[in-house]
């Protein structure tokens, strides 16, 4: 059985041990059987674990081991699909159906993406299978997804300097397979045995996760002003829009209204590995946010990673929170101008820019 939040990492870890298994019996093409358990109804539930019953109940045709993959199972998770009762019942005869099969003769593979462990049917399965949990529990994603960066950099012989992995987090977020691929390809660049730098990930990795790395709100919340023009003529000389620039620079700023505030507090200081008093803070002002308080956005702090936000805040000197929530006036006032003016965007953000900047 090998299970986890992450489908990716659970069908990758899943190919291998097939493959192992294919290969300890010997397994020609006619003893393998690789059936879909994925099922967005409970109808589809009932014929995957009916073709399941038939694989594992049909005798090899020259009397060897055989070994079924149950693939994909997706039925098992805290779902609409998985909380019915008609599943429930389906997968009890699931469990029903596994306590027959002789391992001497036939050899079983499951794989299923979410899974809600609390049910019965996983907890037998850590009792009576050789049981694998990839990736950790979902409440405990980010340090599974650095564990995951990290292994993949060992298995391709490199390693990551310190910063570059929460840097990766940062720019990759939650999507595994995109870590895996951005892992290789910094290891390749970096040459085998070598070092991934902070550098080259901030170099090479694309900014899928936050939206906010572009080089004009980087240049602003520098404090540089003659860069800052310099990106705003390279984006809409390519082409740009004004809105994307104006999102991410609120994005930014409304983060650092949050730390400004914390810091002048006392509730939080900037250290080497990034906002120091992030957890206590949320703490104390969480519960403003409401059931929001769990997303990542931009409008919450404290669902921000630590290291991420100390990196914001250190990218330059940081404002006076009055310098910020002017910050955020001009910004509002440059898309009202731009509603206005949709043919001088540029000219509008480079005036909004001095006045922000030459305060």
């Amino acid at each position: 059985m090998v299970c986890g939040p992450d489908d990716f990492l659970v069908g990758r870890a899943g190919r291998e041990r097939f493959d192992a298994l294919v290969a300890e019996s010997q397994a020609d093409e006619f003893a393998r059987d690789v059936i879909s358990g994925f099922a967005a109804n409970v109808g589809e539930v009932e014929s995957a674990i009916n073709r399941f019953r038939e694989a594992v109940q049909t005798v090899s045709m020259f009397g060897g081991k055989r070994v079924v993959w149950l693939k994909d199972v997706n039925f098992l998770a805290d779902s609409v699909t998985g909380r019915a009762d008609s599943t429930l019942k389906l997968v009890e005869d699931l469990q029903a159906l596994l306590e027959t099969v002789n391992p001497a003769e036939v050899a079983v593979l499951v794989t299923a993406a979410p899974i809600d462990r609390r049910r019965a049917f996983p907890k037998w399965c850590e009792k009576h299978s050789d049981f694998l949990l990839i990736g950790g529990d979902g409440d405990r994603a980010g340090e599974a997804l650095a564990g995951v960066a990290l292994a993949e950099a060992k298995r391709l012989g490199a390693k990551f300097a310190p910063g570059a992995t929460e840097l990766l987090l940062a720019k990759v977020g939650q999507n595994t397979r995109l870590l895996v691929e951005e892992v290789s390809k910094l290891a390749l660049y970096a040459g085998e045995g070598s070092t991934i730098e902070e550098a080259h990930v901030a170099e090479l990795t694309p900014n899928v996760a936050e939206g906010d790395f572009f080089e004009t709100a980087e240049a602003f919340f520098a404090g540089d002003l003659k860069w800052t023009l310099a990106a705003l003529h390279r984006h809409f000389f390519s082409g740009g829009d004004a809105r994307p620039v104006i999102s991410a620079l609120q994005n930014r700023n409304r983060i650092l209204i949050q730390v400004r505030a914390l810091l002048d507090s006392g509730d939080a200081k900037l250290g080497p590995r990034g906002l120091d008093g992030l957890q206590k803070g949320a703490a104390s002002y969480g519960a403003r946010f409401g059931e929001a308080l769990a997303e990542k956005t931009a409008y919450n702090l404290f669902s921000q990673n630590a290291w991420y936000v100390g990196k914001l805040a250190n990218a330059g000197r940081l404002p006076t929170l009055r310098r910020l929530i002017d910050n955020q006036r001009e910004f509002l006032n440059a898309f009202e101008e731009i509603v206005r003016r949709p043919s001088e965007q540029e000219e509008v953000l480079r005036d909004m820019a001095v006045r922000c900047l030459s305060a």
